[in-house]
């Protein structure tokens, strides 16, 4: 397709404010909440990332698809994003190891994008007004948009975690591996089971309402509460796995989501922030340690710090440096753990894969 054939397109928000830009491929209509990632290479992990699932995702970096695809950057099967808010696409690759385009890509999925958007300027007013649904489309009547906005769920109280697991347990690294680790499959990145087989482990990934019996059945040395999308609170299945987990004090690591389970397993409360923490250069300090380290991050919600501080059992062990927000913590007296961002995400670019090598350590010690 040539840029000069592309459709006319719109960003309408949820509070009426509305931007126009251009169509990328496909024409029709996505929405979902609005989220800005500052990233500036990685574009293709994001998208694939299940944790994104049901968010329009806007790109802060100026240019959209010019590495082109490879599947081997694949975070799971497909696309989670619900669509894309670009400044600058490109229809062509000069990366020697792409596969595709990036259009072929979202095409091959029927994914709605829209380019020619003034990033920075829905940027910097969704910083002000906070997170809100939003809607694209090659639809330009606003007042029709508009009705179909409305319709729209907030993503407070949303369960989405069921709408990127799995639906049957499978298994991945290698049988004869000397760690056996039970997944909770809230909406798991591919690079996570990476780093778990890479280290040892073979791991039998379930769907997110398995139970503890039913984890248990598999005879493993750890248990892994992964990332996934929308809000904690409504996983209560979730949340009494970790507690039958924590209860009887065996190994157990939690990123993102995974994390937010434990921390409401042990009555602390999660609250929806005003943006959220979306990027690959989130500066977090090592409380632990006293060293500062990068992180990929990508939540809306957040464990109450204030709450996890007064707890006699919890220990908080990072904490965001941009606004002081819980960012990791773990049980004194448990071997249980968990980090709101992500290892797996080679930030730094290996910073934070040590959590993976303490993982083990614990399972070691108990196994």
């Amino acid at each position: 397709m040539k840029y000069t054939q592309q459709k006319k397109a719109i960003l309408l928000l949820a509070d009426g404010t509305y931007f126009e830009g251009k169509s990328i491929g496909r024409e029709g209509t996505a929405f979902g909440e609005i989220c800005f990632n500052t990233g500036t290479t990685g574009y293709q992990e994001i998208f694939t990332d299940p944790s994104y699932f049901g968010q329009l995702m806007l790109t802060t970096n100026a240019h959209i698809g010019n590495y082109g695809v490879n599947e081997n950057e694949n975070q799971s099967s497909s696309i989670k994003i619900a669509g894309l808010i670009c400044k600058n696409f490109s229809f062509n690759y000069s990366r020697k190891n792409a596969q595709d385009t990036l259009q072929h890509f979202f095409e091959s999925q029927n994914i709605v994008a829209i380019s020619d958007i003034d990033t920075r300027a829905v940027v910097k007013y969704i910083r002000n007004k906070g997170a809100m649904n939003a809607i694209i489309s090659t639809v330009t009547d606003i007042n029709t948009l508009k009705k179909k906005l409305e319709t729209v769920p907030d993503m407070k109280g949303l369960e989405l975690a069921s709408k990127v697991s799995t639906k049957t347990p499978y298994f991945y690294g290698e049988k004869t591996a000397p760690y056996k680790i039970a997944a909770l499959d809230l909406g798991i990145k591919q690079n996570i089971l990476n780093n778990l087989a890479d280290r040892g482990c073979y791991i039998k990934v379930f769907p997110y309402n398995t139970t503890f019996e039913e984890m248990q059945s598999f005879n493993p040395d750890g248990y892994f509460l992964s990332n996934g999308p929308g809000d904690p609170n409504p996983l209560k299945e979730a949340q009494q796995l970790a507690k039958e987990i924590i209860n009887r004090d065996l190994p157990l690591f939690g990123i993102c989501l995974g994390h937010q389970v434990i921390a409401l397993a042990k009555g602390i409360s999660t609250y929806k922030m005003h943006n959220g923490h979306r990027g690959i250069n989130h500066p977090v300090k090592n409380m632990v340690t006293g060293k500062g380290e990068i992180t990929s991050q990508n939540h809306g919600f957040v464990v109450d710090r204030a709450e996890v501080e007064k707890h006699a059992e919890l220990e908080i062990t990072h904490i965001h440096l941009n606004d002081d927000t819980l960012a990791g913590m773990r049980l004194k007296n448990k071997n249980c753990f968990s980090v709101q961002f992500h290892p797996e995400a080679c930030p730094g670019p290996h910073d934070t894969t040590y959590l993976f090598d303490q993982f083990i350590e614990i399972i070691k010690e108990n196994k």
